[in-house]
């Protein structure tokens, strides 16, 4: 049996007084530099381009997707300038036809990317986080109303913007990607482009965070005020290549643990630690009935993603046109967003983004024992390629649990644990020495 370090509980009411003590200071210092003014100053300037449909026009200087898209670049690129070289801007763009759905004439379907490189030429991995610049009213064919999206997804493309203005200053040995999509009202046009160009680019995108509607706090219908729990949308079965993965995973009872899911999860732990009094709120479905976001492209192409939105929703804010019934004012409005609320949901993108881009690669070739009986569970695995580590977390969870309930520490590269492995399930990361853990890789059977 190999030696156990110490163990840390995860139990989340116990869990909470030992956060603060494995918070990395530089990623306290950049969730703190999130800034309410800020929001707001960008909030106002994607309203001010009065529509911003996909269809609307590419080429007026102050109204339209085009001004709109010139504007995101713009300020990706001033920010640029304190990423000493390594921050690289560009637009994908790609002349659609009318395809008998939500398009009907040649429209540029543009995502404006941001990319902070990190400082290890040899570590590949990307971490995304994303939203949607379009914007729409009532009928989505509508590309002459003002359609403000200040919410829908305004929110999303200014928490993007203002995690650029922070993260521009890292030094993080992986890649950050930052995008604004085109086209998500259309059919997630614009994140279906993209997820084809990383499939067939061979990206090695191990994380994608897609920001749609992260502002609201009031429900419509209930006029419930939650501005403490943000959702997390995050896929069970993996729908890409289940046909060859099924067996193993109904054999196994993995029907939790997928990569979007262990994702989730991770977003959780390391959210919460950076967030006082706030909870994220894990929600075990790809996304919302009836609609659809634009993680969803890239989870079909096999890559893990997840989706992060407010925990209530107000309907007469979501594509509406804008008026008032009845004494009720419709539309998505900057008045009706929580500043205070969506600071929070920033902060957690810049805590995960931040903590996964420090973080070691995943444990490689992850194992556990399973050729005897024994009311013992013995996993082994080997070093991630890239940054060292101060060792490794072993997780572990009851099989009805929904989040990793206690964590084992340890420097070797197998352990035995006094745990029956038919009562539990484990998993294995790698941690370096200022506590940044990598992504969460479940062992497979020797």
């Amino acid at each position: 049996m190999k030696k156990i370090i110490f163990t840390l509980s995860l139990i989340p009411i116990a869990f909470q007084a030992q956060q603060i003590v494995r918070q990395d200071p530089e990623i306290v210092k950049y969730v703190s530099q999130v800034n309410t003014d800020s929001l707001k100053a960008h909030i106002n300037a994607l309203v001010s381009f009065g529509t911003r449909h996909t269809m609307s026009s590419a080429t007026d200087p102050k109204r339209g997707i085009g001004a709109a898209k010139k504007w995101v670049l713009k300020k990706f690129r001033n920010y640029s300038k304190n990423a000493e070289g390594r921050m690289e801007i560009f637009m994908q763009s790609q002349l659609i036809q009318p395809d008998g759905k939500r398009i009907d004439r040649p429209t540029d379907l543009g995502n404006v990317i941001a990319i902070i490189h990190g400082t290890n030429p040899d570590d590949k991995r990307l971490f995304m986080m994303s939203g949607h610049l379009d914007s729409r009213v009532t009928d989505v064919m509508n590309i002459k109303d003002n359609a403000p999206g200040a919410n829908d997804d305004g929110s999303g493309i200014a928490a993007l913007i203002e995690s650029a203005r922070i993260l521009s200053t890292s030094k993080f040995p992986a890649s950050i990607v930052l995008v604004a999509f085109s086209g998500e009202e259309q059919g997630l046009l614009g994140s279906k482009m993209l997820a084809e160009k990383a499939k067939n680019e061979g990206w090695q995108l191990e994380a994608l965070l897609n920001n749609d509607m992260i502002s609201n706090n009031l429900s419509s219908e209930t006029n419930l005020i939650n501005g403490y729990q943000l959702r997390v949308f995050s896929e069970g079965l993996p729908q890409y290549e289940l046909d060859t993965k099924a067996s193993e995973i109904r054999k196994f009872g993995l029907e939790n643990d997928g990569d979007s899911r262990q994702l989730a999860r991770y977003i959780k732990e390391v959210g919460e630690r950076y967030t006082d009094n706030f909870q994220v709120k894990l929600i075990y479905r790809n996304d919302r009935f009836l609609r659809g976001g634009d993680h969803t492209p890239f989870v079909e192409k096999g890559f893990p993603a997840v989706r992060l939105t407010e925990f209530n929703e107000n309907f007469n804010h979501q594509h509406q046109d804008i008026r008032k019934e009845n004494g009720v004012q419709y539309g998505d409005l900057p008045q009706f967003m929580d500043f205070d609320y969506f600071k929070k949901n920033v902060g957690i993108n810049i805590a995960v983004l931040a903590n996964l881009a420090k973080s070691p690669s995943k444990p490689e070739n992850v194992k556990i024992e399973a050729d005897k009986l024994t009311n013992f569970t013995t996993l082994s695995w080997e070093k991630p390629r890239s940054v060292e580590v101060a060792g490794y977390y072993v997780l572990m969870r009851e099989t009805d649990a929904s989040i990793w309930q206690k964590k084992t520490f340890t420097k070797e590269n197998s352990i035995s644990l006094p745990y029956s492995k038919d009562n539990y399930f484990f998993a294995v990361q790698a941690v370096t020495i200022s506590g940044n853990e990598s992504l969460i890789v479940v062992p497979k059977v020797k």
